[in-house]
């Protein structure tokens, strides 16, 4: 396995595109001679990729829902759905999140599908695909500032096994945005929007020091703690994120073997760092207007040995991101 160093083709802004199976390759870009990527993969990079891949609810019916009804039903279902979210889905109870079963893909519908005062709970499944989603709005102020009454996150998993988040929006939960906790693994999280909140993204919840997650391309913005926070976790690789206004940064816990590449920090509260027995190798990162701690220690760990993957460099990941994370109306 490797790892690929490119600069990316701005795909976006290409004078014209051709479709090929769905997606748009930019002529420029080829007329370059440099690489021309399809605007987003229909398939994970990361460790979300490995052991057989995550395909979600490949190869099972395709329905499009509008109620939290339908929502619930499909979701929990035995059988594998391809589940389009197609506008925006209010849940009466606040706060409740629908227990996702395994084989699953749920896809928001171009830009407008979206989750509103509630979330999605991953208890002991596998092979689930969060997608293309904004999923917002279960924050307490008033009867709970510091996030620690109502447990009322956008995506939990509890025991999961191959999921990947991707290319969705994730803001103002009352508590996590994702939290990812005893032993979830294989767990890829890419190209998301991660905006406006406390505990954002928080990773452990166990003494076991097994779990393998590929955390890359994600915006976040204006949060305060967990960006993530990586508790015994065996590989945990960070690259390409963009880490802009937070009250903290990447944090190595426990027993944790972190390696972060090709970031940009940017007003961030200590960028990087490690406490405990954990380990953190960090390379290729940029990091302005920030302050405090970015510790390294360790001898980390080869993602490259695990999987192939595509390094942007650091420079050009705020363009990157502030372009293309988030629901795209192409993806669904």
């Amino acid at each position: 396995m490797t790892k690929t160093f490119v600069t990316r083709r701005r795909w976006w802004i290409a004078a014209s595109a051709v479709a090929v199976g769905g997606s748009l390759l930019g002529v420029q870009a080829a007329a370059s001679g440099a690489a021309a990527p399809a605007a987003w993969s229909n398939t994970p990079e990361g460790f979300a990729s490995t052991d057989g891949g995550t395909t979600g609810g490949a190869g099972g019916e395709t329905v499009t829902v509008d109620t939290f009804e339908e929502l619930n039903q499909y979701a929990t279902a035995e059988e594998p759905y391809i589940i389009r979210v197609d506008g925006t889905i209010e849940y009466e109870q606040m706060g409740y999140e629908v227990r996702v079963a395994s084989n699953k893909t749920i896809v928001g519908v171009g830009t407008g599908g979206e989750i509103v005062g509630g979330g999605f709970f991953l208890n002991e499944v596998s092979n689930v695909i969060v997608r293309n989603l904004t999923i917002r709005d279960t924050r307490m102020p008033d009867d709970d500032p510091g996030d620690d009454d109502y447990d009322y996150d956008a995506i939990q998993m509890d025991g999961a096994d191959h999921v990947w988040i991707d290319h969705n929006r994730l803001e103002r939960m009352n508590d996590g945005l994702i939290d990812s906790r005893e032993d979830t693994t294989n767990l890829t999280v890419s190209w998301n929007i991660i905006n406006e909140n406390n505990k954002t993204f928080g990773i452990g919840w166990t003494d076991n020091v097994t779990a393998r997650i590929t955390i890359h391309h994600n915006w976040f913005t204006d949060t305060n703690a967990r960006n993530p926070s990586i508790d015994n976790v065996a590989n945990a690789h960070l690259y390409n994120n963009y880490l802009q206004n937070t009250g903290s940064g990447n944090w190595s816990r426990g027993s944790s073997n972190t390696v972060i590449e090709n970031s940009y920090f940017e007003g961030v509260t200590d960028p990087y760092y490690i406490t405990d027995d954990a380990q953190l190798v960090e390379s290729g990162s940029i990091v302005v207007d920030s302050e405090g701690d970015r510790q390294t220690g360790g001898d980390g760990f080869d993602p490259g040995s695990f999987y192939d993957y595509t390094l942007d460099p650091a420079s050009e990941v705020p363009a990157l991101l502030e372009a293309g994370a988030g629901p795209q109306a192409d993806i669904s």
